[in-house]
């Protein structure tokens, strides 16, 4: 019987009368834990205030697309003068600081942005009809589009010290490509809403590396 020594609960000498309470306590706050857990886990595991996974998926899959896309250019280049040391060009030309430039804006702001947009249309639209459905396609093409292209034009922009040239890249490449990524985006954000979780859906993001290399080859 544990009536000696501090019990830390109130009673006679340490002795707590109910002595349930504390475990269940612990078991409220063991609980509250796992809750935190799984909330954190259905957000990537990454916290509260920034999708660290997300963020890093987006930021390998963009790397991936910009080294497709220089690759791409070395070699069709090569091809068109007959180097015959194309294959070392492939190698040696790599242009690190726009793999920089890409891949950070992949990490910094399309994986989190994409991410929270998805919320934000699954938290507003959360019924599973063909009206939301299409709704979602809708906005997703109508907001989410635009938005993506102005933010990597003047990112790029930025970078390479040409923000004095963004308007006038805004008026030539803008539409064109929003009209080219329709093709794409359209059945994509329709097996994105329809079949694909949460979770998962930042994963989708892999289609920018469709727009970019699109992107990558007018530059």
């Amino acid at each position: 019987m544990n009536v000696l020594g501090g019990g830390g609960h109130g009673g006679f000498w340490g002795w707590n009368p109910s002595p349930r309470k504390p475990k269940q306590q612990r078991k409220r706050r063991f609980d509250s834990k796992s809750q935190s857990s799984n909330s954190a886990e259905a957000s990537g595991g990454a916290g509260h205030w920034f999708p660290l996974k997300q963020a890093a998926t987006a930021g390998s899959l963009v790397l991936t697309g910009d080294t497709i896309a220089q690759l791409s250019q070395r070699w069709t280049k090569a091809k068109a003068l007959n180097q015959q040391d194309g294959k070392d060009a492939l190698l040696s030309d790599h242009d690190w600081l726009r793999a920089l430039r890409m891949t950070s804006y992949g990490f910094l702001l399309y994986g989190p942005g994409s991410y929270a947009w998805y919320q934000f249309l699954d938290h507003s639209l959360p019924a599973t009809t063909v009206g939301n459905l299409l709704l979602k396609v809708l906005l997703n093409q109508i907001v989410l589009g635009p938005t993506v292209i102005a933010v990597v034009f003047a990112w790029n922009n930025l970078w390479q010290r040409k923000l004095s040239q963004l308007p006038d890249k805004y008026r030539r490449d803008a539409f064109p490509t929003l009209l080219y990524g329709f093709r794409f985006w359209i059945p994509v954000s329709l097996l994105n809403f329809w079949v694909i979780p949460l979770q998962a859906r930042y994963f989708i993001s892999a289609s920018r590396l469709v727009r970019h290399l699109v992107h990558s080859r007018r530059k």
